[in-house]
């Protein structure tokens, strides 16, 4: 059932993806500044607190309605996770920009390229060159693709097998969405937080993610070039600061022979920064500190794109061998 869920939820997905800032994402803001607003009170250990009421609370609720459903109808369980995993998994959250930067890049528009990825990331990329602009549009597609994807897909596997149903999803997103929005509320709206609930955060989704982003490496190491994707994990991963990205971008980079990492805030994604540096300088300098490979240039947007779509079908071809297995079992 796992296989036909995810299956739908892309489907539906495809055909009708949710709207930006939709009602869903505005109330799981809600939810966070209601949290941060009644369970922190400055002490170390409301960080915790107000992580677990934030993020556990909807997945404990989410699985209670499933036990609920399945205990009536296998065809309401299986409709329940659909529902949940359109919200949560799925490319057109985040594709439209990267496919409005790749379309004013193809159209020579450098400046509403650099307006795309500034809406996007929430930061100041006016001074950014070409190829740090096309770099940055790579390295954050990536991260999405993972972050709405690939580990939405584990979690939801992983905790699915174990009768939760879609409570994995919710999981995996919420533990994402709070890593970003505590950093963002700091660094980009200034406004004063609980900075042990910033770094709790952060450091939650690192453990969370520490196994779906080396499976989502992995994916991209099968159906990209294994060798250097390979090689590229276990030698440029440590050019981002969060290991997690890291393994991941290093992995992408090798796998299609493109350039990453690099001078232009080094180690940081901008979802953590207020403002990206001009870039590397160019000349014999330009790739220190960036993994190996050929310049980002537009040919690399359409060979990350079928990297992701390749990986996706490898996934879901395991996972309808394993749902084969389990129904012949």
């Amino acid at each position: 059932m796992n296989f036909f869920a995810v299956l739908f939820a892309l489907m539906l997905e495809q055909l009708k993806p949710l709207p930006h800032g939709n009602a869903v994402h505005r109330g799981v803001v809600a939810w966070s500044k209601w949290c941060g607003r009644n369970f922190d009170a400055g002490a170390p250990h409301h960080a915790t607190v107000v992580w677990l009421v934030t993020v556990m609370v909807p997945t404990v609720l989410v699985a209670a309605i499933y036990w609920l459903l399945a205990t009536y109808s296998v065809l309401a369980a299986l409709a329940w996770d659909v529902a949940v995993l359109y919200l949560t998994l799925g490319f057109r959250q985040f594709s439209h920009y990267f496919t409005d930067i790749r379309d004013a890049l193809e159209r020579g528009d450098e400046q509403a390229a650099r307006q795309h990825l500034a809406q996007w990331q929430h930061v100041d990329v006016s001074e950014l060159p070409r190829t740090e602009l096309l770099r940055h549009a790579i390295e954050h597609s990536l991260l999405a693709a993972h972050r709405h994807v690939f580990g939405v897909f584990f979690w939801f596997v992983v905790l699915s097998t174990l009768g939760c149903g879609p409570a994995g999803a919710v999981l995996f997103r919420l533990a994402e969405f709070a890593s970003r929005y505590w950093a963002f509320r700091s660094t980009t709206l200034d406004t004063p937080i609980h900075e042990r609930l910033n770094r709790w955060a952060e450091q939650a989704f690192a453990w969370i993610d520490h196994v779906p982003a080396r499976l989502t490496a992995t994916g991209f190491a099968i159906v990209g070039n294994f060798e250097e994707a390979v090689n590229g994990w276990r030698r440029d991963a440590h050019l981002w600061a969060h290991e997690n990205e890291g393994v991941i971008l290093a992995a992408a980079a090798g796998a299609v022979g493109v350039q990453l990492g690099g001078a232009a805030a080094p180690g940081m994604t901008p979802d953590r920064s207020k403002t990206l540096n001009a870039g590397a300088p160019s000349g014999a300098n330009a790739a220190v500190g960036s993994t190996p490979g050929d310049a980002p240039h537009n040919g690399h947007l359409v060979s990350v794109v079928r990297l992701v779509w390749r990986s996706v079908v490898l996934w879901m071809l395991l996972l309808a061998l394993l749902t084969l297995a389990k129904l012949i079992g």
